[in-house]
């Protein structure tokens, strides 16, 4: 017999991460349905390592999944293909990383993106204007790649403190998700940010680093994280080095 799943009125906190289902339930990972998704709500959820994903018609979903996809920024590994990338992204004098200077952009995109083996989108209206609300708050942000003036990728996250979830990310030219992920690990090894949360498990990210690590252990990671001074959401050009130094091997 399937375990019963808490249903939230909009003012109920959110149950433990750890009362979540598991492996031997219908859904493991899945810890409530139902509550709000305003600013407070999503706030106190991401600070317990908790993040909301449903499909249209569904009802809200939190989820707190055991184990927990994570790519360690230190661990990021740049292939030689995405190196040439970058390399001729950095050297482009119309190329560039901006940050929120378009996040609804971005996350219009990401929600409008083909997705295999999926119908339709899990960022749904109300959490594309929720996440706008996190955003105006200072807890979303947006990862750009810019060329000639058009944005062509990109990705949006979360952040508290140093506690850095990513969501979604989009592209409409090739490698342009890619090159806004770089970005965002670049400035997370800049500034001391050891991991960015992946949530789940896909081949894309693992293919760069990603891997699974116990849901204990990243909830202690995200306590010690978000007590800690948030960086300055800017990219400046030199972070690059943290992945492109003159150094760097071709190999």
């Amino acid at each position: 017999m399937s375990p019963q799943l808490p249903w939230l009125e909009p003012d109920d906190t959110l149950p433990h991460p750890e009362q979540a289902w598991g492996p031997a339930d219908p859904a493991p990972g899945l810890l409530a349905a139902g509550g709000a998704l305003d600013v407070a709500h999503l706030r106190a959820a991401y600070a317990q390592g908790t993040f909301p994903w449903y499909g249209p018609g569904q009802p809200i979903l939190w989820w707190a999944p055991d184990p927990r996809m994570v790519l360690p920024v230190a661990e990021f590994k740049l292939h030689r293909s995405l190196r040439k990338t970058l390399q001729a992204f950095r050297a482009a004098p119309h190329s560039e990383i901006r940050v929120d200077h378009a996040f609804d952009d971005v996350i219009t995109a990401c929600a409008n993106k083909e997705r295999d083996g999926q119908a339709g989108t899990w960022i749904v209206p109300e959490m594309v204007a929720a996440y706008s609300q996190l955003h105006a708050a200072g807890y979303a942000h947006s990862v750009e790649t810019w060329i000639d003036g058009r944005l062509v990728g990109g990705l949006y996250c979360v952040a508290i403190g140093r506690a850095v979830f990513g969501e979604s990310m989009f592209a409409h030219a090739t490698d342009a998700s890619k090159i806004a992920l770089s970005a965002l690990v670049a400035m997370c090894r800049h500034h001391q940010v050891a991991l960015i949360d992946c949530q789940q498990n896909t081949r894309h990210l693992a293919s760069l680093g990603g891997r699974e690590i116990p849901r204990s252990t990243f909830l202690a990671h995200i306590r010690q994280a978000q007590a800690l001074p948030p960086p300055a959401w800017t990219f400046d050009p030199v972070y690059w080095n943290e992945l492109l130094p003159s150094t760097a091997s071709t190999a």
